[in-house]
This record gives structure tokens, C-alpha cells and sequence, in this order.
């Protein structure tokens, strides 16, 4: 496939900073030539420019640097509008989670899509819920027609009703909700398999169910990936960590299972912080989860047996 990557190095949705070196730390991690490796045609089409945080002021307490953010979610849907239509698939490299108000927003427009989102968050408040005013924690709800209007037309761009379907969004890995937020979500409708179903029925029965929710959408389905619904101990590198998350290979799985879809029309990846890193520990685990969404495995074993190898050879 061709794949678009678009860095955009925004931390004005987040608390702490340092996300905005997110895309430098993926990329330096080898995320192009991992993709080419993989037989795809990678065009990197650069960073959004996005203003320095000190040159901005927060506005509104309640929805923090709401016309920075705005002004780069206008930019970044037309960008991935302009490479779905192309017939490429965008990689989104942040940043933080706010960012997703325009890749989704962009992908969405004239599509019905599913979307599943990997987070260890909701990201479901509206300024009237929110206990930080940050809109990294907001975007979700956005999407689904909730919260400020400003957000959820991103300034006239676009309507303000809902983006997607709610009974094709599904969250996967959460484990760190408010309890308005929850009650919002219930409102909604969107599906939610928190870390407790993970547990119970593990990874690959709930990437499956996952997968056929958001599937039943007809244009495809958008993976928003924030590396923080990894444990901490294999993602130390994020600004809102919280413990119990995914394995690394529970990680991998899921993400697997959604590329083994055929319909992955595009991807986040965010949340990557280089200030809280260890040894970029966190970039690479990000660029690994890309390449296994895009095809990388370690080995096909149903495809080998399909081919005549019985099982003890493919072992070998």
C-alpha cells in the first residue's frame, strides 16, 4: 500500500510537555524504512507546523489552547481527506490525543467508518466534565457530537453532529475513566472493552469483537492508538501513565488482528513523550506497533499449514 505519514508535533492538549517531540522520536526509531521493508510505498510528508506553546496563551481554563488546536485539526483533515481520497493510508505521528479531532474528522468526511481507539483513556469529557481543561482527554466525545461547538465543527470546517457511528467505535484497553465521562459513554452508545474484559477473555476474543463492530462501518476502519493503553512497563515514555495495561505481545496482537482486516484505511500513534522516555524505549515500541499494523509478523503459521508444512515443520 502507499502510506502517507504526517507528524504532527502538537502538545498543546496535553499537561506535560514534551509530546510534541513525538513524530522526531518514531521516525529516528526507523518507522520509514521498517514500513519499506515491508514492501509499502512510504512517502513522509513532513510535519504540520504548529505554533510554539510559549508564543500562545490557554484562553478558556475549560478547553486549554482551544484555537491552536483547532487551527492544526482544519490543517490535518484536509491533509489525510487529501490522502484517503489519493487511495493512500495516513500514518498520524503525535503528539497528544488531540490531534485525533482532525485525523478522524478527515477520514470521516464522506465516509462511514468504524474506529477502534486503544487507550488507557476515554477521552470522553467535555468542558463541562473535565477536571483539567486539557483536550487531549476530549477528542472522543468530540467526535461523537458532544462538548464544544468550536471543537466539533473546528471552527465552521465541518458540521457539528457526530463524525461517526457510535455503535462502530470501540475502545479497547481502558482502564482510567471519571465517573462523568463514564456516564457520558454510556449515553453514547460506543462500545467499551475495558482492561477487566481483556482479562476475562483475553486479547484475542475481544480484538475479534472489536474488530467486527467497528468493521460493520462500509468505508474501512481508523486504529487511533495511544501508546499509554500499553503498561508502562514496556511504554515508560508517556505523560499520563497508568499500570495495568497491555503486554507487548497482547499489544501486537491486537494490533494484528485489526491489519489482518484488510480494511485499515488509516492510524495515530500517539502520546510518544522523549522527555519521560528511557533510551527511546517508547518510540521504538510505537514503530514496532505500526509495522505489526502494517503486515509485519513473526511468522505466518495458518498460511504455512495451508501450504502443506504440518506443524512440527514450521516449529522447526
Amino acid at each position: 500500500m502507499q502510506i502517507d505519514v504526517i507528524g504532527v508535533p502538537l502538545d498543546f492538549g496535553a499537561g506535560r510537555r514534551g509530546v510534541d517531540m513525538g513524530p522526531s522520536a518514531i521516525r529516528y526509531a526507523g518507522l520509514c524504512p521498517g514500513l519499506a521493508a515491508l514492501a509499502h510505498e512510504v512517502s513522509d510528508l513532513g510535519n504540520l507546523a504548529v505554533p510554539v506553546a510559549e508564543t500562545c496563551v490557554p484562553g478558556d481554563p475549560h478547553v486549554k489552547y482551544l484555537e491552536p488546536i483547532v487551527d492544526v485539526a482544519r490543517r490535518l483533515a484536509a491533509a489525510v481527506a487529501n490522502s484517503i481520497a489519493q487511495g493512500h493510508v495516513p500514518l498520524v505521528l503525535g503528539g497528544d490525543h488531540s490531534l485525533s479531532l482532525g485525523s478522524i474528522a478527515g477520514a470521516a468526511r464522506d465516509r462511514q467508518i468504524g474506529l477502534v481507539w486503544l487507550d488507557a483513556h476515554g477521552d470522553f469529557n467535555t468542558p463541562a466534565t473535565t477536571p483539567s481543561g486539557n483536550i487531549h482527554g476530549m477528542p472522543l466525545a468530540t467526535l461523537l457530537g458532544y462538548g464544544d461547538e468550536r471543537l466539533r465543527t473546528l471552527n465552521g470546517l465541518q458540521g457539528a453532529g457526530p463524525k461517526l457511528d457510535p455503535h462502530h467505535v470501540v475502545l479497547v484497553g481502558t482502564r482510567d475513566l471519571d465517573n462523568r465521562e463514564r456516564e457520558l459513554l454510556e449515553q453514547a452508545g460506543a462500545t467499551v472493552f475495558s482492561m477487566e474484559t481483556i482479562d476475562r477473555r483475553g486479547i484475542c476474543e475481544t480484538m475479534e469483537r472489536a474488530r467486527d463492530l467497528a468493521g460493520q462501518a462500509r468505508d474501512g476502519i481508523w486504529l487511533s492508538l495511544d501508546i499509554d493503553g500499553v503498561d508502562p512497563t514496556f511504554a515508560p515514555g508517556v505523560g499520563t501513565a497508568v499500570p495495568g495495561g497491555l503486554t507487548f505481545r497482547e499489544a501486537h496482537l491486537a494490533v494484528e488482528l485489526l491489519g489482518d482486516t484488510g480494511r485499515l484505511i488509516g492510524m495515530d500513534l500517539v502520546e510518544v513523550n522523549p522527555i519521560l522516555d528511557r533510551e527511546n524505549q517508547t518510540g521504538a515500541l510505537a514503530v514496532k506497533l505500526a509495522l505489526s499494523a502494517f503486515g509485519k509478523r513473526i511468522w505466518r503459521l495458518d498460511e504455512a499449514v495451508a501450504a502443506g508444512a504440518t506443524v512440527a515443520q514450521v516449529g522447526a
